[in-house]
């Protein structure tokens, strides 16, 4: 359980952060669904990318690091995830406009 928690926390980020670019950027405004899913998607892998290395940057100020729940590692996932899920939700919006 305690390994699905970031994997969860990077897939809703991902799911807000394509959320936001799709409602914000005008190209990349499409239907809800590929909307969700592209953030989703997006977030897993911006999550998997960018967390450990935000999370480093912050370091892991409490928690059990073993387990991945400290601070820096929350907030790494959280970061990338918004991040990842931005980026992909923009890119498919702007393939998806054109058909």
């Amino acid at each position: 359980m305690e390994m699905l928690i970031p994997i969860i926390i990077q897939v809703i980020s991902g799911v807000v952060g394509g959320g936001i670019v799709g409602t914000v950027v005008k190209q990349a405004a499409m239907q809800i669904l590929p909307k969700l899913l592209a953030g989703g998607i997006g977030g897993l892998a911006g999550g998997q990318a960018l967390g450990p290395i935000i999370g480093g940057l912050i370091g892991g100020a409490s928690g059990d690091a073993g387990s991945g729940l400290d601070i820096g590692a929350i907030v790494g996932s959280i970061a990338g995830g918004a991040a990842g899920g931005g980026v992909l939700t923009g890119l498919a919006g702007m393939l998806l406009k054109g058909r």
